[in-house]
């Protein structure tokens, strides 16, 4: 190979794409179905958590599974001074499951969330290759207790997710920060305390 060859050669190497070519990849489109599986991994967890919160053995199992698949087996879970971190989904479980084990059905209503894609590699078959992303989630929780009120829990999840071929978009970093609530009683006893209710 004479020298031009080689110059050629050279420059070709160094501009081309690492992991995929932008010839055969729609890279924003991979970037959305991306971000879309990660806001999906906050929802998971919501109904994760109302799962364990029944006590029923095989609710809680499932909400177990859950929590298995969207975090990663080391991940931190920070809950504000009371709770101690937390390493890994097991150790998550028991805390939830304490927690909500005297009081009646929750809910958690997962609401405004938003995405930041840090790294996201393609392979060259346009395939996820590895990724790094934050992401803000707003959450307000209904929990019916036992003496005919509610508490209702506002908070914010802030999650640092990474992908990996074996198993996807995981939270390997999740902290709940409290913004607010209130205990109020609910409607029916509300409705049960004004004249001519009931009639």
């Amino acid at each position: 190979m004479n020298l031009l060859g080689i110059a050629l050669f050279l420059l070709v190497t160094a501009f081309a794409p690492a992991s995929y070519s932008q010839e055969s990849c729609n890279y924003s489109l991979e970037k959305l179905k991306a971000i879309q599986d990660i806001e999906y991994l906050r929802r998971w967890y919501a109904k994760a958590t109302d799962k364990i919160g029944t006590g029923i053995d095989q609710s809680v199992e499932e909400g177990r599974r859950t929590y298995h698949r969207i975090f990663s087996k080391d991940s931190v879970i920070l809950a504000g001074e009371d709770i101690p971190p937390q390493i890994g989904p097991e150790a998550w479980v028991q805390v939830v499951a304490n927690a909500l084990k005297d009081i009646g059905p929750t809910q958690h209503l997962i609401g405004t969330q938003l995405v930041e894609i840090q790294r996201f590699d393609l392979d060259e078959d346009c395939k996820p290759l590895r990724g790094t992303a934050t992401m803000e989630s707003y959450v307000q929780a209904w929990h019916e207790r036992k003496d005919e009120r509610v508490w209702l829990f506002l908070g914010t999840y802030l999650d640092r997710v990474q992908y990996s071929r074996e198993m996807g978009w995981q939270i390997h970093e999740m902290t709940l920060i409290r913004v607010g609530g209130e205990t109020r009683y609910m409607g029916s006893v509300i409705a049960r305390s004004v004249p001519g209710a009931d009639e």
